[in-house]
């Protein structure tokens, strides 16, 4: 009997086999979503403004344009033009020409494209006429080549997954799964404020307002995984997690320029919660005069849009639940039949 009873618990070869290569290619594609942006990124159309003499600016433009360079070159009409241009994020650097040619560049914006113009200017240098380069958004002392920036993106996605996951599971109730992501996020947000800007110093700028966007990020985040759950089940929370950690954060940009990603890709990762919220971070912490309009406008349009999910798999059960016992029964002998 025994020998018998364990025979039938015991997986068939096929299933077996199924199950093994199901296995195999979800591992190969987790692989390639992380792998992918980076494998087919280039760089290509990064924005840096450039002015000086006329002469000098079209013997530049043609000398990148010969070169098949990265630059997209965008004319300013002083050296102050483009300063005030990185300061507002609308380009990566500027190419200063004249008397005393100048390259400026600011690792704040992307430590990747600091690389690419440094060795731009040293292409363009002349025995007697070398192009400086001058950082004018360096990165903080504590973070002098911003890799705690970079390397913090992926803890904070990580982290606003595993806020919804046990929100999803533990908690029980439209309202109270709302108070707790609101809990989750003030708290979440302070935690991690706390150990990036008071103790390493990763990030800049004013304390509360780090808080605030860290909150809303992983609020974002959260909130969708928990509003999937409500509207498809457990299986909602694989869907939330696939959509976050497989799709939206290899194209978030938070280690590259976006403009580097392949084809409309590093645009459309701006509208996802790592894209909006790296991006926020990174603007709030080196670039105050820049507009955050869209960050902000992202990252609260995802978590009303898990919100609503919420509403409405909550809505969806407890009208199930408030049915007649009849129809209830009709119901469960109606699925019957169908399986």
């Amino acid at each position: 009997m025994a020998n018998s009873q364990s025979a039938r618990q015991r997986t068939r070869w096929n299933v077996a086999s199924v199950l093994g290569v199901m296995g195999g290619v979800i591992v190969g594609l987790v692989v390639l979503a992380f792998l992918w942006p980076v494998a087919t990124s280039s760089p290509k159309d990064l924005p840096v403004a450039v002015t000086g003499p006329d002469q000098s600016v079209d013997a530049a433009e043609a000398a990148i344009q010969q070169a098949d360079g990265p630059l997209a070159l965008e004319e300013i009409t002083d050296r102050a033009g483009a300063v005030r241009a990185i300061e507002q994020r609308d380009v990566y650097g500027a190419l200063v020409l004249g008397d005393e040619p100048e390259m400026l560049v600011a690792s704040g914006a992307s430590s990747v494209s600091v690389q690419i113009l440094r060795g731009v200017a040293g292409e363009l240098s002349q025995p007697d006429a070398p192009v400086t380069v001058t950082d004018v958004v360096p990165f903080s002392a504590d973070d002098p080549n911003g890799a705690g920036l970079t390397a913090a993106s992926f803890p904070l996605v990580l982290g606003g997954l595993i806020g919804g996951v046990l929100i999803s599971l533990l908690v029980v109730g439209a309202e109270r799964r709302l108070a707790a992501l609101v809990v989750y996020g003030v708290v979440a947000g302070l935690a991690v404020a706390l150990v990036m800007h008071s103790w390493f110093g990763i990030v800049q700028g004013h304390f509360w307002l780090d808080v605030l966007a860290l909150s809303l990020a992983m609020v974002a985040t959260s909130s969708v995984v928990v509003g999937f759950n409500a509207l498809l089940g457990p299986p909602g929370i694989g869907v939330a997690a696939v959509l976050t950690m497989f799709v939206a954060n290899p194209i978030s940009g938070a280690a590259q320029p976006p403009e580097f990603i392949a084809g409309p890709f590093g645009e459309i990762g701006q509208f996802f919660v790592p894209g909006a919220g790296s991006s926020l971070i990174r603007q709030i912490s080196y670039f105050p005069d820049a507009s955050s309009t869209r960050e902000w406008l992202v990252l609260a349009a995802w978590a009303v849009t898990g919100l609503g999910l919420s509403a409405v798999g909550h809505a969806r059960n407890r009208s199930m639940i408030d049915l007649p016992e009849s129809e209830l029964e009709h119901r469960g002998q109606h699925a019957a039949v169908k399986a």
